[in-house]
């Protein structure tokens, strides 16, 4: 059994209502298109059957149109022989056709009208049709952000990860104990080449204000 029961449910829809009330509105939305597809399938089979019918109308009228032409030179050369029998039954064979050529008018006219309404229902009928095809990007969209968002959820919460970096953290601690051992080694053995060089600049600076605070001593005494 299908979504919608007539053309016009189809149109007169309210996708948002109904996708809310879905258990699974995915699989909802993809019911909805496949049978919308196969409305407009068939809706354009009627419009091309309609379309062929109105042609072969008309060339069955422009026949009808030759036929009355005919019937009515034929009643003016009856006329013309004073034969006005024949010239009567000429002009009833041409009201006859004339009064065939008005019906095929009008059933014209109708066929147009369905074809004007066809046409009206398609545009309808391919406007609900993207509009359901647009919310179903719309919904994979989200559902594949969802799930990469899940993934990436996952990863954190992973307790592989947090083993992992765990076990790093011991690895930097332990590395951390072994060059402090390695510095202890070095404690008390003296300054290094650096050391001692940046000493030399401490020194000379000390040595200068020493010798500015004997000259300001001089003047002052």
């Amino acid at each position: 059994m299908g979504i919608f029961t007539r053309f016009a449910d189809i149109v007169n829809s309210n996708l948002n209502s109904m996708l809310d009330k879905a258990e699974d509105p995915e699989k909802m939305l993809k019911l909805i298109i496949q049978e919308m597809e196969q409305t407009l399938v068939e809706v354009r089979s009627s419009s091309v059957k309609t379309i062929a019918n109105k042609k072969e109308l008309k060339r069955h009228m422009i026949e009808v149109a030759r036929n009355i032409t005919r019937w009515t030179e034929k009643a003016e050369l009856a006329i013309s022989k004073q034969r006005d029998d024949l010239a009567r039954a000429a002009l009833i064979e041409k009201q006859n056709l004339q009064d065939s050529f008005d019906a095929q008018e009008n059933e014209l006219v109708e066929l147009e009208s369905s074809l004007a309404k066809l046409n009206e229902d398609i545009t309808q009928l391919q406007e609900k049709l993207t509009e359901a095809k647009s919310r179903r990007a719309a919904m994979q969209l989200r559902h594949k952000t969802a799930t990469t968002r899940i993934k990436v959820k996952r990863q954190l919460n992973n307790k592989s990860i947090d083993d992992a970096f765990s076990k790093f953290e011991q690895y930097e601690q332990k590395m951390d104990r072994l060059e402090a051992e390695v510095e202890s080694y070095d404690l008390g053995k003296g300054q290094s080449l650096s050391d001692q060089i940046d000493q030399l600049v401490v020194d000379e600076k000390i040595e200068e204000e020493l010798e500015s605070l004997k000259v300001k001593f001089k003047k002052a005494s």
